[in-house]
């Protein structure tokens, strides 16, 4: 009856997924139902109801960066009148990060994952430490020394996020200018952002890296 269930939010998922493809011309990853493991798993956790699962059947969108998140989230709740925002950027879950656009078609739902690139490799690491260390590290649970190096990394990825949100705010304001030094003010502000994104992206996959290999020595 479980299984049954599970595969009953099929149909679901493929007219969200091809409204994703059709209207916003993305192409999200996904699956059309959680495994019944993870399924037992999410309610033993959270002592809820199985109707009450929103992510039975999810699929996600990775963008480049916050400004396109957003704007990806404009588009996805227009395009699904009544759909739920989950917002978990200023409100994490356990250190992750991310926006759920969470959508009812035929009574059943389908959760839209919308992540920055930063926030999916950090997520990618959450759930190789769990892997490696267990999967309560992903629920408050584990180790207190992996947990926070995942909430300093959140936290940094978010710090960074919200000053490259705000640089592109200045960008657009200097750029209504014709001065030249504006100009130059411009083109050095969106270099040095360019230079710190790829030292963040570069220390992040350094750790994805590290961690594989970790897992190959124990597996």
């Amino acid at each position: 009856m479980l299984d049954g269930y599970r595969r009953s939010f099929g149909p679901a998922y493929e007219y969200v997924v091809q409204i994703i493809r059709d209207q916003l011309k993305l192409n999200p990853s996904g699956r059309p139902a959680k495994s019944t493991n993870s399924l037992v798993e999410k309610l033993k956790r959270e002592s809820i109801r199985l109707t009450q699962v929103q992510d039975i059947a999810g699929c996600r969108v990775v963008v480049a960066d916050v400004s396109e998140q957003d704007r990806v989230v404009a588009s996805l709740m227009s395009a699904y009148p009544g759909a739920n925002l989950v917002d978990r950027r200023e409100q994490p879950s356990y250190a992750y990060r991310a926006a759920h656009v969470v959508v009812e078609f035929s009574g059943k739902t389908v959760e839209i994952q919308v992540r920055t690139t930063f926030q999916h490799i950090w997520a990618e690491i959450s759930e190789k430490y769990a892997d490696i260390y267990g999967s309560e590290i992903k629920y408050g649970g584990g180790s207190e020394d992996i947990r926070r190096i995942l909430e300093r990394m959140s936290g940094a990825i978010a710090k960074y996020e919200g000053l490259e949100a705000k640089c592109e705010g200045w960008v657009k304001a200097l750029g209504q200018l014709r001065e030249l030094d504006k100009i130059n003010k411009i083109q050095e502000m969106q270099e040095a952002m360019r230079g710190l994104r790829k030292d963040i992206a570069e220390i992040l996959n350094l750790e994805i890296s590290r961690l594989e290999a970790e897992k190959g020595e124990k597996g």
